[in-house]
């Protein structure tokens, strides 16, 4: 049986509430009849929306809230941007269902639209992201990296402002929000290993709710949902988060799956690649192989990373 209706929660940025809305729209070209109401979720994210990422350190800060009113049957379901998700679900929490991706990449947005390479010295790239700061001390070690917090629309506005001369930011949220006008440059994956889940959604539900699973499974992208279990399996084996420098991303092609990561210093100094393939049916076998992999060649600099973070 399919349910005819159903409550999604959601946070009350713009971003999130587009997101939820892609969902919803996808869900109602599928079955016309079905009734969504759509409630918001003030988050620990929302609340403390000037304290740096890294700085916080609770998990789910974008999505504990709106969890919890899944499980207290509040609403049905709740669509979170997949690289905010914590690795381990909260018990009896799913991910139901990932829709197709949108782009990964991370992407430049400057005062006077310059590229990277064309910054000059001692220009001021605005992100709150250990990942970003590493991989920007990596390619432009002459560069400032301070933090910039906020919605996507609220430091596209505090670059207007002159905060910053440059932004790093997700194009799959600016595209979302219909500034993709603003993009100066699309950054290589290979200097710019995004974060694992970065570009996709998630989309939850209690895991005994299974009319509302059965539902949500009608809008699964199997591709996209492979993709960032291995990301997210990768991530989860080293215990990454957003507190260590670590980019992971997979790509299938017909039965195969690759997965590249990077990690990096803090510092940017010294940037590791790792890449694999392996059974499109398995992604987390694939991103725990990886992660192996890699703590085998960083022995336990990792560990030591996390604690200067």
């Amino acid at each position: 049986m399919i349910p005819v209706k159903v409550t999604v929660g959601t946070r009350g940025s713009k971003l999130s509430l587009i997101q939820t809305e892609t969902v919803v729209r996808r869900l109602r070209r599928l079955f016309p009849d079905l009734r969504v109401e759509t409630k918001v979720v003030e988050t620990t994210g929302d609340r403390e929306a000037e304290v740096p990422l890294y700085q916080i350190k609770a998990k789910g800060i974008f999505e504990k809230e709106i969890d919890r009113s899944i499980l207290e049957g509040e609403v049905d379901f709740a669509v979170h941007s997949m690289k905010d998700v914590p690795t381990v679900q909260p018990p009896g929490i799913i991910i139901a269902a990932v829709p197709r991706r949108e782009s990964p990449r991370d992407v430049l947005v400057s005062r006077e639209d310059l590229l990277l390479e064309g910054l000059p010295s001692g220009a001021v790239i605005g992100t709150c992201s250990p990942r970003r700061r590493a991989q920007v001390n990596h390619v432009r070690p002459d560069l400032r990296v301070e933090p910039v917090r906020g919605n996507v629309d609220t430091r596209v506005r505090k670059l207007e402002e002159g905060s910053c001369d440059a932004l790093i930011l997700a194009e799959a949220g600016l595209r979302r929000l219909g500034l993709q006008g603003y993009i100066s440059q699309r950054l290589s994956i290979q200097d710019f290993t995004p974060a694992p889940g970065q570009g996709a959604l998630a989309v939850v539900a209690r895991e005994d709710n299974l009319e509302t699973i059965r539902l949500l499974k009608q809008v699964n992208h199997p591709a996209s949902m492979a993709e960032t279990l291995a990301e997210r399996a990768l991530s989860r084996e080293l215990e990454g988060g957003c507190q260590i420098p670590l980019g992971a991303l997979g790509r299938i092609e017909g039965p195969t799956l690759t997965l590249y990561a990077s990690v990096l210093s803090p510092d940017g100094r010294m940037r590791m690649g790792f890449f694999q393939s392996g059974d499109a049916g398995s992604p987390e076998e694939l991103g725990s192989r990886v992660a192996h992999e890699i703590g085998r060649k960083t022995g336990d600099l990792i560990e030591r990373w996390k604690r200067t973070l």
